[in-house]
């Protein structure tokens, strides 16, 4: 092509070339992948005081507001989660109709074993489980990881019990309540952690899935 435009001195010769074919554009998958998260020591950032998350799910979207001074380890936590992408691809596993919805896992065994004893302290309870607050589960003190649950109801009965929610879903309840809920609750979870996204799409079809969880600009 070089030699060819050097050759020719008219406006003529110049029209006669075929045009470039433009380069592909990455597929949108490609350009959000992110690394997995296999060392939950880099993953330390504070969050804003308030911030918004977008979930993409298999039912649809909704949004969550965090309030970091509702319970400021468990927004630090959620933040760095949803900006590695620890959620993508996960499912919600635990869907109990009148009760909550719960997720956590995330797709890759080996990120899930990664996580599973990173554990953050507790916060002090300052607001209760509503409908649609969000809240980290726990097995006990100072126990919580990656696990979060979504309230279907009003469940003041567990402020007592020290699960403190650091925000709440702004949008999109009624996707939230459209989760797939035909499954028991108390599915084995370290089958489920251990065998992945590929143990669910066998085992549980029917399981509706995260697709993306994505952190959204600040004044939206």
């Amino acid at each position: 092509m070089k030699a060819i435009l050097v050759s020719c001195l008219t406006v003529v010769c110049l029209s006669a070339q075929p045009p470039k074919t433009p380069p592909k554009a990455p597929p949108a998958a490609a350009a959000h992948r992110k690394p997995p998260m296999l060392n939950p020591a880099l993953y330390k950032a504070q969050a804003p005081p308030t911030y918004k998350v977008k979930f993409t799910t298999t039912k649809g979207s909704f949004v969550v507001e965090v309030h970091r001074d509702w319970a400021p380890l468990g927004a630090d936590r959620f933040y760095n989660l949803v900006k590695g992408g620890y959620f993508d691809g996960g499912p919600f596993y635990r869907v109990m109709a009148g009760f909550m919805a719960q997720f956590g896992l995330s797709p890759n065994p080996a990120v899930s074993n990664a996580w599973d004893k990173a554990t953050i302290k507790d916060d002090p309870v300052t607001q209760s489980n509503k409908r649609g607050f969000i809240t980290f589960a726990t097995s006990g003190a100072n126990s919580r990881t990656t696990h979060l649950f979504i309230n279907f109801v009003d469940n003041a009965g567990l402020d007592s019990q020290g699960f403190a929610p650091f925000g709440q879903v702004v949008s999109g309840m009624e996707v939230v309540d459209k989760l797939y809920a035909g499954y028991p609750g108390d599915l084995n979870q370290v089958k489920l952690r251990q065998g992945g996204a590929a143990y669910v799409k066998a085992n549980y079809p029917n399981m509706d899935l995260i697709e993306s969880v994505e952190l959204l600009p600040a004044g939206l």
